[in-house]
């Protein structure tokens, strides 16, 4: 009994010790000191299998070479030289994966996150972030939903999908005098939110939006879709959506004969739809939450260090995660601290000169004079056309 009383007491005061321990852990995400140093994890999500790892791999590149460089400035963070690691994992562009991702980040401790990708990864998993209080700084999600949750964890530094859907709706109805418009949407988060964006602002502009039709992220037959469209004789086809539906669609309108100008939005202005859709793209036109690249103040020293480290031609986002990166290190500088609850505060007050521009952020976490810009492809190359790069204002997007 004797022995059975102190071995009840000894478990007793193991199990409090372990309670303590679990505690200390879930108080705050904490970063693994080696020796001397704090090695600091940025965690980067995107899909790096699948139609999308093309942009997925662009975009953890950009977050790796600006590790890369603020390991090189040799930073003092929490009292210890900081380390900086990327953490990347592939969310495959799907919303359940990318809560699964979104909790092995938190698992990990990551001090924060630059991601998702895409709008409909990046929503379900900024709850996460939201709830294990990690700053998340988003570089390519549009969606205007991301940050108009009320958490105080979520930034962005790129124009959204109300901003480009009208500018994009205005530049139809105005410059192109496009009057009968389709629009198709592939039913994600990203695609149909913008379709709805631009819908709108085209019968705003006087436009009729003459049919509506919807397909998947995953197809590629458009034929029955297409043929019905070419009935309504449309002036333009818009899709909301990405390239690797996008250049399929362009080629079998060709094959229908439903001759209308075509136009997308962020999704499709890549390199990837130009192989995609050929001769048959030429003359598409799309748009860019961000300015073109010839007028980020720092897009060529940023591409020249990227093909150098990389080999490899810049897809679309990697200038903004970049950028992004830039922008958690930075508040973690201004704080002295990785800790998610000392620098959280700073991110409210970026005034950063990125590679993509000036980056502030207003209320809600957006970018303060977003920038769009739109494109048509000439020659296999997208070139800026209108006014290249329209200014608005995120609180004013609806």
């Amino acid at each position: 009994m004797q022995f059975f009383r102190y071995t009840l007491i000894a478990a007793g005061v193991a199990a409090l010790a372990a309670c303590n321990k679990a505690a200390d852990s879930a108080e705050a995400p904490k970063q693994a000191a080696q020796g001397g140093e704090i090695v600091v994890k940025i965690g980067s999500a995107n899909p790096l299998t699948g139609p999308f790892a093309h942009w997925g791999r662009d975009s953890d590149n950009g977050v790796k070479l600006a590790v890369d460089e603020a390991n090189a400035e040799g930073l003092t963070l929490d009292g210890k030289q900081a380390k900086f690691e990327v953490v990347s994992e592939d969310d495959q562009a799907d919303p359940k994966v990318a809560t699964q991702v979104a909790q092995r980040f938190v698992d990990a401790g990551v001090a924060g996150v630059v991601g998702h990708l895409t709008s409909g990864a990046t929503i379900p998993a900024s709850r996460i972030y939201s709830d294990a209080g990690i700053p998340m700084v988003a570089a390519s999600v549009t969606s205007p939903k991301f940050t108009q949750q009320g958490y105080n964890n979520t930034y962005r530094i790129i124009a959204n999908d109300a901003q480009q859907g009208e500018a994009l709706a205005r530049f139809a109805t105005a410059s192109l005098n496009a009057k009968k418009i389709a629009v198709i949407d592939d039913r994600t988060t990203y695609g149909q939110g913008l379709a709805d964006d631009f819908a709108k602002a085209v019968e705003a502009a006087g436009g009729k939006v003459v049919k509506r039709e919807y397909t998947t992220n995953n197809a590629t037959d458009f034929m029955a879709i297409l043929t019905s469209i070419k009935g309504e004789q449309p002036d333009l086809v818009f899709y909301g959506g990405m390239d690797a539906q996008a250049g399929p669609m362009v080629k079998q309108m060709a094959k229908v004969g439903l001759k209308a100008a075509f136009m997308g939005a962020d999704g499709i202005n890549t390199a990837e739809f130009v192989k995609l859709s050929g001769k048959d793209g030429e003359n598409a036109y799309a748009s860019s939450a961000g300015a073109p690249k010839d007028q980020m103040p720092g897009f060529a020293s940023f591409n020249e260090k990227f093909k150098t480290k990389f080999g490899a031609e810049i897809q679309a986002y990697a200038p903004y995660t970049y950028d992004a990166t830039r922008v958690l290190i930075d508040a973690m500088k201004r704080a002295g601290s990785a800790d998610p609850k000392k620098y959280l505060p700073e991110l409210a007050k970026t005034k950063f000169d990125g590679v993509t521009g000036p980056i502030e952020f207003d209320a809600k976490g957006d970018i303060k004079n977003g920038t769009v810009a739109l494109y048509q492809l000439k020659a296999g190359k997208w070139e800026t056309v209108g006014a290249p790069a329209a200014k608005t204002d995120a609180s004013a997007a609806k």
